[in-house]
């Protein structure tokens, strides 16, 4: 049974030993581990055997005649940080390649909008020690994207201000470029180097007599490539020129118009020089010479070279590649210090030893800090650099689309948002004529965001408060501004319910503002659509100051105004409604007993007291009324059309008149006799003491109905005889002359002398006057209607 079950386990073993197709055999494992020999141990390397070690492979890599084999980026740190010799030539070696890396990577990521932060990155690094890799680095990235070119003569610019060999160095390699690629013809270099070259000179790194050397050589023997290249170069410096060096810019543009007209060019070549000439035409308009975000250095910082086209030049190319430094770590120490000079920081070891002190006075410092911050300046500065910032962002933008894209990235202090629409709207105010422009903006504005909406309608309201302070060309530049944000729904009708439109609550400044605001919004819009606006029931409560409903004397004056603006459509509402409305009752006339003497003596003390109001009520009118202040609208005779009449006086209806005065109220203005309308039919049947108590002011007229009904029946009693035809006309019209000399012969003679008495005459005589000189018109009248 042993022998069946070992069978096997000798074949298996001698399997094992032969060996089979897929399994190597292998010796037999002696089971007596003891029995071999102990391991040596592993010797301890030291730091400075670790070093040499790490320092063999690393330059075993970097001199592989192949360039070297991938290497991990674990394994590259590795070997890095066992090299920490600095004055070692493996690790000089290792950071002149990151400061390589560094310089190369800040430059290609560099834009318009961090500049300001890469450049002191850019300082961060040793721009000493590499200064060739700098201005190898951003020649390549310069000829591999000319449209960022103004970006990196902004940096250099920069970089030239704080270490002017750098500047030096780049303008030196970029002539030496630009020569090599004229002589071996090579367009493309000598584009990027003149553009490059172009807007250093603008940024006042180099003279800009290198402009002008440049484009003499490259017009003086002109051939396509040749021009090409100096009309790219001219764009870019050309308004620089033109500002700095007016006799230079001459003279190449002279030799431009030379090669125009006399040199075998291509018709593609005289096109660029004829695009040239106007974009000079146009002031360069389109390629500023500076951008103004790119706009970063102070005119007396900056360092301007002279190197010339045609000198000698060293371009230090040794500068480009690694050399071993046996000072190494002096310079970088000087370099720092630089860098704290130039950055404004603290040296490390100081910072160091104030840590202690500045951790023990920060709490004091922070409440100094904090009661400092709760002085207000009164003098208003911060308002004025707002005020000034908004209106230099307005005024330098091209179109309404730019200056609203500018001003919304203006960071406005809580508290000072009121503060763009009162400056848009100043701004419109100092123009010579109304622009457009303006107006957009403020449509823009108002259409973003509600909270500009309401604050250019707070702006309305403020405005038209306090038009009167503000002449005529600003008020109506600020009305048509607003009229245009009124027209364009840009703000809501709802804000005319400031204006009230009677005589009390408007001046002659208001009356113009509002003509001019609703004939430019007809204007953009159209009269029919305005009437639209007017006569929308929402908006009817906002719109009762401008349309009156209540007081007949408001919808009279508002009426008139509007009719005398030409919009005369408005107020069909409003005439309807005044002619609708009640009339007034008025007292019941005075008793008619009394004697031919009471009556002489009343109208002649009647006389008296209106003349001398009309007088005083004339000279204060006279003296109330303004230079620039419109002439009165003469009220219109509301239900006859637009034709100008007499006012209809109020209480004339209800009193009842008879038609002889009511023929009065048809009167035209050309028979008014010191304001008053006379009509042929009255003056023919009333006797000249009626006629004089009809003639007198409005306001007389309005105080005194009683005393005009009984003048009237006084007429009638007087007149005796009905008239006739012919010559019964005439003499019954100089019947009331004779009686008028006798009543004022008695007048004359019950004169007392005393110190009123020259008054009393000169004013009787006036009186006769008028008397004689209305007879007179009367009676050439009746003539007329005889013959």
């Amino acid at each position: 049974m042993a022998a069946v079950v070992d069978m096997p386990h000798r074949e298996r073993g001698k399997q094992r030993e032969g060996g089979d197709s897929y399994r190597p055999s292998r010796p037999a494992r002696s089971r007596s581990r003891s029995r071999s020999p102990p391991r040596a141990p592993v010797p301890v390397r030291t730091e400075e055997e670790k070093q040499a070690a790490a320092k063999a492979e690393y330059e075993k890599l970097l001199n592989m005649r192949s360039g070297g084999t991938y290497i991990p980026p674990a394994r590259l740190r590795a070997l890095q940080a066992q090299i920490t010799d600095k004055s070692s030539k493996e690790y000089q070696r290792m950071a002149w390649e990151a400061l390589k890396k560094s310089i190369n990577g800040l430059i290609n990521k560099v834009n318009t909008a961090n500049i300001k932060h890469i450049v002191p990155e850019l300082f961060g690094e040793n721009l000493v020690r590499g200064r060739g890799l700098f201005c190898r680095s951003i020649m390549k990235a310069q000829a591999a994207s000319l449209p960022f070119t103004p970006i990196y003569a902004a940096m250099a610019a920069i970089v030239n201000t704080k270490l002017p060999q750098v500047g030096e160095l780049l303008v030196k390699r970029l002539i030496m470029q630009f020569r090599k690629g004229f002589k071996r013809n090579d367009k493309a270099v000598c584009l990027s180097s003149t553009t490059f070259l172009a807007h250093l000179i603008n940024q006042q790194v180099q003279h800009e007599m290198l402009a002008g050397q440049i484009l003499l050589l490259l017009l003086h023997k002109p051939t396509d490539d040749s021009v090409e290249i100096a009309v790219g170069f001219c764009k870019e410096v050309g308004q620089y020129l033109e500002e700095m060096q007016p006799a230079i810019s001459m003279a190449v543009f002279d030799q431009f118009r030379n090669i125009l007209h006399e040199s075998d060019i291509d018709k593609r070549t005289q096109y660029m020089i004829e695009v040239l000439f106007q974009i000079r035409k146009d002031k360069f308009k389109d390629h500023p010479a500076i951008k103004e975000e790119l706009d970063l250095v102070e005119e007396e910082d900056q360092i301007t070279h002279k190197v010339e086209l045609d000198g000698e030049i060293d371009v230090q190319d040794g500068l480009n590649i690694f050399k071993y430094d046996p000072e190494w770590e002096e310079h970088e120490e000087a370099y720092k210090r630089l860098k704290a000079e130039i950055l404004g920081e603290a040296s490390d070891d100081e910072d160091g030893d104030e840590d202690e002190d500045e951790d023990e006075s920060s709490e004091d410092e922070e409440n100094e800090e904090t009661k400092a911050m709760e002085i207000k300046d009164q003098s208003n500065a911060d308002l004025v650099n707002l005020r000034r910032t908004i209106y230099l962002t307005i005024m330098s933008s091209a179109d309404p689309e730019e200056a609203v894209h500018k001003l919304m990235k203006i960071n406005l202090p809580v508290g000072q948002e009121p503060e763009l629409p009162s400056m848009i709207v100043e701004c419109c105010s100092q123009e010579k004529t109304y622009t457009k422009f303006f107006g957009l903006i403020g449509e823009r504005f108002a259409k973003i965001n509600r909270l500009w909406c309401d604050l250019f309608e707070q702006a309305f309201v403020k405005y038209y408060e306090t038009i009167h302070r503000y002449e005529n060309n600003k008020l109506r530049n600020i009305a048509m501004l607003f009229g245009h944000m009124f027209a364009s729904d840009a703000l809501g009708w709802h804000c005319l319910s400031v204006i009230h439109l009677n005589e009390e609550e408007t001046t002659s400044s208001s009356r113009i503002f509002i003509k001019i605001l609703f004939q430019h919004i007809s204007e953009e819009i159209g009269l029919a659509k305005l009437r639209a606006r007017m006569t929308d029931e929402t908006l009817r409560p906002s719109l009762e100051g401008l349309f009156p409903r209540e007081n007949p004397r408001n919808i009279r004056f508002s009426i008139n105004y509007f009719t005398s603006i030409g919009m005369g459509v408005l107020t069909e509402e409003m005439r309807e409604q005044l002619m609708n409305m009640p009339k007034p009752a008025l007292p019941a006339p005075a008793a008619q007993d009394r004697s031919d003497t009471d009556s002489v003596s009343s109208y002649s003390s009647y006389t008296r007291s209106s003349y001398s109001s009309r007088s005083r009520s004339r000279s204060r009118s006279a003296g109330r009324r303004s230079d620039h202040d419109p002439a009165p609208i003469p009220p219109l005779l509301v239900g006859e059309g637009e034709r100008r009449t007499r006012p209809v006086l109020p209480g004339e209806e209800a009193a009842g008149l008879p038609a002889e005065v009511e023929a009065t109220r048809r009167a035209p203005h050309g028979l008014r006799h010191h304001g008053t309308a006379v009509a042929h039919e009255a003056t023919r049947i009333v006797p000249t003491a009626a006629l004089h108590l009809l003639h007198h002011d409005a306001a007389e007229t309005q105080t005194r109905p009683a005393r005009l009904r009984e003048g009237v029946d006084r007429a009638r009693a007087h007149q005796a005889v009905p008239q006739v035809e012919g010559t019964a006309r005439l003499s019954a019209a100089e019947g009331p002359a004779r009686s008028s000399d006798k009543t004022a012969d008695r007048r004359l003679a019950t004169i007392r002398p005393g110190p009123g008495r020259r008054r009393d005459l000169d004013r009787l005589r006036r009186l006769r006057v008028a008397e004689g000189a209305l007879i007179r018109r009367h009676a050439a009248a009746a003539r007329l209607r005889a013959g």
